[in-house]
């Protein structure tokens, strides 16, 4: 069985991802964290050699929608297992005529949109401003890329990904003003998750699925939650072909600034940091407190 701790690399996404070939030696833990348990519990195994661990980001069966999700329990449950690198797998909507539904993209930038979520573990006793202008890690959406070609997908490299709070999908004024934004897809997952990784110097990298045109194309179906699922349940092979490609070839030790995102960003004075807060964010700040 491999160690908890030998957990390096996340994958957040639908749970079909983790019933695949080739992973092995696979339990489940049910983990709690200070800010509440994760979606689900988390399923670490072996792939390719490498331990990794799978997190169904909605929960098995769907169960939580986009704002509810418990995005800082997932982050921080992640890290307390080792992991460094998390792939994100979720479906977009395409903004441009060019992304089709079915192609992939590996968006290299974001603009956040939602309102009601809790973007930050520093909000109670600790400050820390960390540099989000990349928000996904160059290194791993490289790899991804090269995979995703190399498993036989149309794969876009870069774009600007906006986050929705929805549950609802958008209004077509909504959409024509993304467009005019020159965003290239519209989801509901990838904030606060990046934001929270790159607080826990975890690398984060994003592949989205294109399901769909939003409601602004004139002559496509506006996108409905049947169309998302079919063409999303039409990615999954391709996923798990990618996961395969990428996993063996993520690099043991981490040159990008992902790794070393919290040094010289946590502001408040050390000595009028709480002790329970100390202890409570150890796994995440506890190399600069000691």
């Amino acid at each position: 069985m491999v160690p908890v701790s030998e957990a390096r690399i996340g994958i957040i996404g639908g749970s079909g991802l983790y019933e695949m070939e080739g992973l092995s030696e696979t339990r489940e833990l049910d983990l709690d964290t200070p800010f509440g348990q994760p979606s689900d519990a988390i399923i670490v195994g072996v792939l390719e050699g490498v331990g990794v661990a799978f997190l169904p980001r909605h929960g098995r069966g769907h169960r939580i929608n986009p704002t509810q999700l418990p995005v800082r329990a997932n982050m921080f449950a992640l890290k307390t297992l080792g992991v460094e690198w998390i792939i994100s797998i979720s479906a977009v909507g395409s903004l441009k005529e060019e992304l089709r539904p079915l192609d992939l993209v590996v968006p290299d930038q974001l603009i956040d949109r939602t309102r009601q979520r809790a973007s930050t573990f520093f909000d109670d006793g600790m400050v820390a401003h960390v540099g989000f202008a990349d928000p996904f890690c160059s290194v791993l959406s490289g790899l991804l890329q090269q995979s995703a070609l190399e498993a036989g997908a149309v794969v876009h490299k870069g774009g600007t990904y906006v986050v929705m709070e929805g549950p609802a999908f958008s209004t077509r004024a909504e959409s024509e003003m993304y467009r005019s934004w020159g965003a290239d897809v519209i989801g509901m997952t990838a904030l606060p998750e990046a934001k929270l990784a790159r607080e826990a110097e975890i690398c984060y990298a994003t592949v989205a699925c294109v399901t769909d045109y939003d409601c602004w194309h004139e002559s496509e179906e506006d996108v409905t939650v049947e169309m998302v699922v079919a063409n999303l349940m039409k990615n999954v092979s391709t996923s798990r072909e990618i996961l395969t490609r990428v996993v063996p070839r993520i690099p043991v030790k981490r040159s990008c600034k992902c790794a070393t995102a919290l040094k010289d960003a946590i502001i408040t004075a050390p000595e009028l940091i709480p002790g329970d807060v100390k202890e409570r964010m150890r796994p995440i700040v506890g190399k600069y407190l000691n």
